[in-house]
């Protein structure tokens, strides 16, 4: 497993974000704070506070493609 953080502020970044992870068959879930929910569903994303790091937890140890991706995002 990996972690990271990402800041994902705009509604833009929000909706790129959500289709390169969609991309990847592991799992992929956004922590912030005691909210845990999957990286792939949007409607998730949104309910979270944005203007906060969130954490990335990718359930995979060969995710450097998507930690590329995502490195925009990256704080």
């Amino acid at each position: 497993m990996k972690t990271v953080n990402i800041l994902l502020s705009l509604a833009e970044n929000v909706k790129r974000f959500n289709s390169i992870v969609s991309k990847y068959p592991y799992e992929i879930d956004l922590r912030s704070g005691r909210h845990l929910i999957d990286a792939k569903s949007l409607l998730g994303i949104y309910s979270l506070d944005l203007n906060k790091p969130v954490i990335v937890e990718i359930y995979s140890d060969d995710c450097d493609d998507l930690l590329e991706e995502i490195k925009d995002f990256m704080i």
